[in-house]
């Protein structure tokens, strides 16, 4: 009895894995690289919480063709030589048919090419790098480069009549964006609006210390200091430049566009201003959005609050569903090359899509087209200061 009793069981469970595995072989499998570590993980480690939503939202209403969307998930730790791990991984082991991500431009410098040797979509939710897509068929990327974001900063400042009569440049070297931003953004935006660059500082992201170059700052101080670097060393210089007296306007990129900034800035980050592509408070759907991703994110002990990079993730999911909608995506393993193809196809027609974030488009350059939202450090909370509609 018992022998038998094992055999039943046995059978029962063979039979359980056997559904299971059919069923999992029915679902329209994404790709998702994660950066759970790294220099950007306020800003990214939370990017799959949002994703989920997407998918939950999806299944909840049926599916794409009637079949449901699961994610696979490898975590590239922030670094790019795991990042074409990561690719090679989740396109051959886990068959998937879009990837989403990976996070950082360092990171999307060497996964593009992978992927398109592999004829496969990846992306990333916040590489802002210029022209890292522009080569490639499969690259896209749910940002907007960062010369045209941060022309809107300097646009809104100059409508609302802020000082900004000159400019100073600080920097970390040893991260692309961070790099890029200093060498090539800053200056390229500050000539064309005709704002004299006074003084350039640079730094390394592990540098503890940044009162040397926060003096020199202080030396000749001027209306704007365009930051370059991750959220940490943005606070650690806006507290040292007030400390040293050093009163000027703190103006970046995205790449400290972290929700909690204003709180963990304190009053010495008042006036910071930077844009996003994601305004919370903006309307109801934001506002729904951002309560999911605070409940879900409070049971998993995160940041509540949305960053852009979340809500760029949410979209990117909207996206992949869309295009594998209109292409008739079947998950068919035998069709599985075509099918990838298809999807690159339909993203790059793709025009005025109705996303979380607002109306988006792709570009030539494959990279999104979407609303600026100009928003400044206001007593521990960000206010909007302007909005800049799509160009380009």
């Amino acid at each position: 009895m018992k022998f038998h009793g094992f055999i039943a069981t046995a059978m029962t469970a063979a039979l359980g894995l056997g559904f299971t595995a059919a069923t999992a072989a029915q679902d329209l499998v994404l790709g998702y690289i994660a950066a759970k570590t790294g220099p950007f993980v306020s800003l990214s480690k939370t990017n799959e919480i949002a994703a989920q939503i997407a998918v939950d939202e999806i299944n909840a209403k049926g599916g794409v063709n009637g079949k449901k969307l699961r994610i696979e998930t490898f975590d590239s730790s922030g670094k790019p030589e795991q990042a074409v791990v990561g690719v090679r991984t989740l396109e051959k082991d886990e068959k998937v048919l879009a990837i989403i991500g990976p996070f950082s431009s360092s990171e999307a410098r060497v996964a593009f090419p992978i992927a398109e040797r592999l004829k496969i979509v990846t992306m990333p939710m916040a590489s802002s790098a210029p022209g890292l897509a522009e080569p490639f068929k499969f690259a896209f990327r749910n940002t907007s480069n960062e010369g045209y974001m941060f022309a809107q900063v300097m646009k809104t400042l100059k409508q609302k009549g802020i000082p900004v009569r000159s400019a100073s440049i600080a920097h970390a070297t040893d991260d692309t964006i961070s790099k890029v931003m200093g060498t090539r953004v800053f200056p390229a935006i500050f000539e064309k609006v005709g704002i004299p660059v006074e003084d350039v500082v640079t730094f390394k992201l592990s540098a503890f210390d940044l009162s040397p170059q926060v003096s020199q700052l202080a030396s000749s101080p001027t209306d704007l200091v365009a930051v370059g670097a991750p959220p940490e060393q943005a606070i650690k210089l806006v507290t040292e430049m007030r400390r040293q007296g050093h009163q000027g306007r703190l103006v970046a990129g995205s790449t400290i566009a972290a929700p909690d900034l204003p709180e963990r800035m304190g009053e010495p980050g008042n006036t910071t201003t930077l844009p996003t592509t994601f305004f919370a408070d903006l309307d109801d759907r934001t506002r729904a959005f951002a309560a999911e991703f605070a409940r879900r994110a409070k049971a998993e002990g995160e940041r509540t609050l949305p960053a852009q990079f979340d809500a760029a993730t949410y979209d990117i999911v909207l996206f992949f569903a869309h295009a594998m909608e209109q292409a008739g995506v079947t998950g068919d393993p035998d069709k599985l090359e075509a099918e990838r193809t298809a999807i690159r196809d339909r993203l790059a027609v793709m025009k005025d899509f109705p996303a979380l974030e607002g109306s988006i488009s792709f570009g030539p350059d494959g990279d999104a087209l979407k609303p600026v939202y100009v928003i400044e450090i206001d007593n521990g909370k960000w206010r909007l200061l302007g909005t800049q509609q799509v160009q380009g």
